[in-house]
């Protein structure tokens, strides 16, 4: 048990990877931090469930190399990220497209390759028109195809570019384009119907976890770029391993698990269990309700539900480690993986993990509709597939609709902070970098002294 009263510098309120990463840093900086957190683990919303030796992540949001706040130079120099086979797999009118993009080795000249088609699985029904594509072995498309949904060679020299283009743009300029909606600003991107449609609206929807594409056009410029930069990717273990590795990072007891939190002021935070806690700021970085339940006039957001589900089968799909989108948008699944093949820690040996992303609400059968799905994706049956988990996360995304600041104030007077992805982008990019954000904002506060309260000495923590 804790004394009833615990002195701190700063109490951060939640323990999801944007309240870690500050805690990181204000510990760094010789502040005495305390983190509480009301369920039994940390992570919030990056959490993974153990099953028969297989790893399941709730909602499984895709991750970028190119991200800079998952670079080693960031303090994660721990993290483990698998990447995803280059580019994504496109699946349309029964056959598989090869849509890459790829840091090349060869400089500017080779820093993004013009893509290119692969059909490595026959129309149902139709007899083959070339021989068996070997698996993990990209081949062109007959000429026939005009490397459908990619459009011809000349449509896809010029998406090649503009992806080099976007690789190279700053950040800065992004931003200071005209926002409208994802939607609207692809059309003006002046790419042919048929590449807009097959390729970039299914990949938009599964980087930002919008089927209809109403984020904000700065947004998903951010996203594509990268996309572009980097190679989409997953950490090694769960979703869980990053906040893990970050609450490792922070001296011995300082996150606090089973604590709830029932008010806030900026020089105190009361809890139900453990009475008041005495500090020199507060930092609320939980989600964004439970931020406007302890922080009144914050305002909530529009969230994009996902539900996530895990099937295992001795059979693996002969689609590598690619992420597979659908562009005919035929079924529910937005995009669809064999993760195990990603991240071998994630499954069993002898076993294969499958992990199908389905955005929006779901349907009263949406297993029985994610299989029928699948069967066509991966051009085989799925029946005997084994169904590990559905998980439903209705708050799962916070929206980012136009006109969306992306760097919404951290700071909301002194001695009272505020982070986590719905301050910032809704990624994990943007988690992590709101929670540096706020522990900027508060390094400069305290060493300012505006009108903080100076911390009394730590008491001694008893054990029960």
């Amino acid at each position: 048990m804790l004394e009833p009263t615990y002195q701190a510098d700063v109490v951060v309120v939640g323990s999801g990877i944007a309240g870690l990463s500050a805690a990181r840093r204000l510990t760094g900086a010789g502040v005495t931090t305390v983190v509480l957190e009301a369920a039994h683990t940390v992570g919030g919303r990056m959490t993974t469930e153990k099953l028969d030796g297989f790893r399941l992540d709730r909602v499984g949001q895709l991750l970028s190399t190119a991200y800079p706040e998952l670079r080693p130079a960031a303090g994660l120099d721990g993290l483990v990220l698998r990447p995803f086979a280059p580019g994504v797999l496109l699946h349309s009118d029964g056959r598989h497209h090869r849509a890459g993009v790829s840091a090349g080795a060869g400089g500017a000249r080779g820093a993004l390759h013009v893509v290119r088609a692969l059909a490595s699985a026959p129309r149902a029904g139709a007899a083959p028109r070339r021989p068996a594509a070997v698996p993990g072995r990209q081949v062109s498309s007959p000429r026939s195809r005009t490397g459908a949904p990619l459009g011809t060679a000349i449509d896809q020299a010029r998406l090649g570019a503009a992806f080099t283009r976007l690789a190279g743009t700053p950040v800065e300029r992004l931003l200071s384009r005209p926002e409208t909606t994802a939607a609207e600003s692809l059309v003006a991107r002046g790419l042919p119907a048929r590449t807009v449609d097959g390729f970039l609206r299914p990949l938009l929807a599964a980087l930002l976890c919008d089927p209809d594409l109403g984020t904000s056009s700065r947004c998903a410029d951010l996203a594509l770029r990268a996309f572009a930069a980097g190679r989409l990717c997953l950490p090694e273990g769960g979703a869980e391993a990053l906040p893990e590795l970050l609450a490792r990072g922070l001296p011995p007891g300082t996150v606090r698990t089973g604590v709830r939190v029932t008010a806030v002021s900026t020089t105190s935070v009361t809890t139900a269990e453990h009475g008041e806690f005495r500090c020199r700021a507060v930092l609320v970085a939980t989600d964004a309700r439970a931020a406007a339940r302890l922080l009144p006039g914050l305002r909530v957001p529009d969230f994009h539900p996902v539900t996530v589900v895990h099937h295992a089968t001795d059979e693996p799909p002969r689609t590598g480690a690619s992420l597979l989108l659908d562009a005919d948008r035929g079924g529910p699944v937005a995009h669809t993986a064999v993760v195990s093949r990603v991240d071998p820690s994630r499954a069993p040996t002898g076993r294969t993990l499958v992990s199908s992303t389905v955005l929006g609400p779901p349907g009263a059968q949406v297993d029985t509709d994610v299989r029928l799905h699948l069967s066509r994706l991966y051009g085989m049956p799925t029946a005997r597939w084994e169904t590990l988990a559905v998980h439903h996360t209705a708050d799962a995304v916070p929206a980012m609709p136009p006109p969306h600041d992306l760097r919404r104030p951290v700071r909301l007077l002194a001695g009272l902070y505020v982070c986590g992805d719905h301050r910032d982008t809704s990624t994990v990019q943007g988690a992590l970098h709101s929670g540096r954000r706020a522990s900027a904002a508060i390094l400069a506060d305290l060493g300012a002294g505006r009108s903080l309260h100076r911390a009394d000495p730590l008491p001694t923590v008893r054990a029960a």
